[in-house]
């Protein structure tokens, strides 16, 4: 198991990141957006059912009573913090952690830039992300595409509208094989149409993005005032990769509490643990959050398109395997 130590990418990666990371850099430098640092171990952690965060015990606590901490999924809640500070635009580069497994474009560890930009609604900072990924991959200006649209387009039905038989008579029809699928939720069976019938089809010559998610899907994005079934939120997918997810951020605390609420209950339900919310973060909304959108975007998927990589191992030095 520890015979091999070598690194899994090769020197030119190496320099690749390093450039990579240097224009980065250079991108927000010029933006005057302020590059921050914040904890990698948080007491509280996100509740979304489909996040899984590492944790571990911390026996050292001023409180003299052993606590349970956990990596940070993504900095998220702590540059919030800083938001609600008056830190006015920022930006991170960081570590993050999932408890997921590895892949192809996965690592339980991984590298991410993350953003926020005050006086931004979303569709500004899709126009900013577009501005980076030209920069950073010389693509072609992006496509853009409503949630319902592709839906339409490529699945032919109504996302916001269609039954949940509709949705398995989709799942058929497409070839995406579930034992079970009375154990699914409508999210779970519009995710695996997404991922496996509109995934495929878009991004392919251009970064394209994906924009009014249902509200169900909302996290912590703002609901559209216009049409509050859907979230003012985004995703942008190039050559297969899911690079980066948005959103017109929520500074609503109520509302952010009964998100995390719910999905505890969701939690339980499917018999999973209730996890701590983030209450330095929901005091920090209650003080009150600037009008802003944001961003989290995965620095080695990027690198991987920018390399020609395959794999994700090809641009890490020590994935978990070796790690």
């Amino acid at each position: 198991m520890f015979s091999d130590w070598h690194p899994t990418a090769p020197q030119s990666h190496r320099h690749a990141r390093a450039q990579l990371l240097k224009t980065l850099r250079q991108f927000f430098e010029d933006r005057n957006v302020l590059e921050v640092d914040t904890p990698l171990l948080s007491h509280g952690t996100v509740t979304d059912v489909h996040l899984s965060a590492f944790s571990c015990d911390f026996r050292h606590s001023h409180t003299g009573q052993a606590e349970r901490l956990y990596l940070q999924t993504s900095p998220e809640y702590a540059m919030k913090r800083l938001l609600c500070a008056q830190s006015g635009a920022i930006y991170q580069i960081c570590k993050a952690f999932r408890h997921e497994g590895a892949g192809r474009w996965h690592n339980p560890e991984f590298t991410m830039l993350e953003w926020y930009r005050p006086n931004f609604n979303h569709h500004a900072l899709m126009k900013e992300v577009d501005e980076l990924l030209q920069i950073t991959l010389a693509t072609e200006p992006a496509d853009t595409f409503t949630y319902q649209h592709l839906f339409d387009v490529v699945v032919n039905l109504d996302p916001l509208v269609a039954t949940e038989h509709e949705l398995e008579q989709a799942m058929v029809k497409f070839g995406i094989d579930v034992t079970d699928t009375a154990a699914l939720g409508r999210d779970d069976k519009l995710q695996l149409l997404f991922s496996g019938v509109i995934e495929p089809a878009i991004g392919s010559e251009r970064p394209c993005f994906v924009h009014g998610f249902p509200a169900s899907q909302a996290a912590l994005a703002r609901l559209n005032p216009q049409d509050p079934r859907i979230a003012d939120r985004f995703e942008v997918y190039f050559k297969g990769a899911e690079l980066a997810n948005g959103f017109y951020e929520l500074a609503n605390a109520d509302e952010q509490r009964k998100r995390f609420e719910n999905d505890n209950r969701l939690r339980l339900a499917l018999g999973l643990d209730s996890l701590p919310v983030d209450e330095h973060f929901l005091h920090a909304l209650e003080h009150g959050l600037p009008d802003c959108a944001g961003v989290a975007l995965g620095i080695d998927r990027l690198l991987m398109l920018k390399t020609g990589a395959t794999h994700i191992q090809e641009v890490l030095n020590f994935p978990i395997s070796r790690a």
